[in-house]
């Protein structure tokens, strides 16, 4: 299967690049970085979840679409209003294609499994990137295969880099940078755990590419790297989560991609700060100085992107289903988890404040938040279903409440589309659109 797959890739690859030299194209970031929507898991490189769009303040439930699966990822939304999304299928699809302004789905295929670790990223042209165990592959818009590349692990959620190049970490430990056109390797992989000797070899069984995946979701000591990395796009410096091999704590660690003639991945630092593991993906501020951070003991720690030293840490009160979301002039709203309140915080350098905080709601989700002032995200409706909150970034007063019809349990995080549209899909399968 993977070399009829290998062989497809091969031929798509070389008929782009054809057309790509016939059309005068270029590897410059303009091809690769998608302008609107939510192209990637958290929105952007730093993993803000926030978006530049006006978010609507009264918006109505449009329209809701089973994807067959337990889904544990967010939506990614293309410019173009193409949405994207994973799920755990065993068979049939799991990368499928909705039209986000009526909710026809365009196309689905399998891609392989473990799919469902993470959101594809998308760019400009609507060229879709997803991991599965053992492989990363792109399709076009239209769900056609353009190439294939075998790696160590499984990815999770990738990212461009400053240059455009595709950068992702498998769960597994292998940072790999790619040729977004060809799938070709640009850099040496880096191993966070170094692979078996050569005089090794010969006598260690091949890790399986899917080992330890489903402690992958919270965070436990089997999923070695957990979460998608955070990317400076000005400096190439990126930070992920790492426990190593018989830890119960969990590192962050920096890297540093240097690209041009000769690009290569270089280690920084490293800090243990994440007790019983990591709880959800690293954010960069906006201007790359502080990285922030959540573990399963449910402390948010803020640690200095330059050095790796802790700034602050603080006690949330519960373990955060994923990291938070980071607005660019500071304001940070943690996702949602089990016995979770909504709050509001701002990072005073050494220390965090507390800007505002509901008691009376209890997120299960994580947030979106949107320019104009206006937040949104899923918390536990009063039936005991799932409701669509919009409230005031500035003040926590709620703007707008609607129940998602026949929702349970928690959701997967928000995401948001050109036009302001507000997807969240369940857990448990079903995505519901809002504009």
């Amino acid at each position: 299967m993977r070399r009829a797959l290998r062989s497809s890739a091969a031929t798509l690859t070389a008929v782009s690049a054809l057309l790509l030299v016939g059309c005068g194209a270029d590897s410059g970031t303009e091809n690769v970085f998608g302008g609107g929507g939510w192209p990637g898991m958290h929105a952007d490189a730093r993993n803000s979840d926030t978006s530049g769009v006006t978010g609507p303040r009264t918006p109505e439930f449009t329209w809701s679409r089973p994807v067959g699966a337990p889904t544990p990822v967010r939506a990614t939304v293309a410019a173009n209003g193409q949405v994207f999304l994973t799920s755990q299928a065993g068979e049939g699809c799991n990368l499928l294609s909705f039209q986000l302004d009526s909710g026809r789905k365009r196309w689905c295929v399998w891609t392989g499994p473990g799919a469902a670790t993470s959101s594809p990223i998308v760019d400009d042209r609507t060229n879709v990137y997803v991991g599965t165990e053992g492989a990363m592959s792109s399709f076009d818009q239209r769900g056609q295969l353009r190439w294939f590349r075998p790696v160590t692990g499984t990815p999770l959620s990738a990212q461009f880099t400053g240059d455009g190049r595709l950068l992702f970490v498998t769960h597994l430990g292998q940072i790999v940078i790619l040729d977004p056109q060809t799938g070709d390797r640009v850099a040496a992989p880096y191993d966070l755990i170094p692979p078996a000797s050569f005089t090794q070899d010969a006598n260690v069984d091949p890790v399986p590419n899917g080992l330890g995946l489903d402690a992958c979701f919270d965070g436990g000591p089997a999923c070695p790297v957990a979460n998608p990395p955070a990317i400076d796009l000005g400096n190439g410096r990126f930070v992920l989560t790492f426990t190593r091999p018989g830890e119960s704590r969990a590192d962050l660690v920096a890297m540093q991609y240097t690209g041009g003639d000769s690009p290569r991945i270089e280690p920084v630092w490293s800090t243990t700060t994440l007790d019983d593991g990591p709880a959800g993906a690293p954010v960069l501020s906006a201007d790359g100085a502080t990285v922030y951070a959540n573990d399963n003991a449910g402390q948010l720690w803020a640690v200095d992107a330059e050095t790796g030293t802790p700034k602050w840490s603080h006690d949330l009160g519960y373990r955060p289903l994923d990291g938070p979301s980071v607005s660019a002039d500071g304001l940070i709203v943690p996702a949602g988890g089990e016995n979770a309140h909504l709050i509001a915080l701002r990072d005073r350098g050494d220390s965090v404040e507390t800007v505002w905080e509901r008691d009376d709601l209890a997120p299960v989700g994580g947030a979106a938040q949107t320019a104009g002032g206006t937040g949104h995200t899923t918390v536990r409706g009063s039936d005991g279903g799932v409701t669509l909150l919009t409230f005031d970034l500035g003040t926590g007063e709620t703007l707008d409440q609607d129940v998602l019809p026949g929702a349970t349990g928690f959701t997967a995080g928000t995401s948001i589309g050109p036009d302001g549209e507000i997807l969240t899909p369940t857990l448990i399968g079903e995505l519901f659109v809002l504009k």
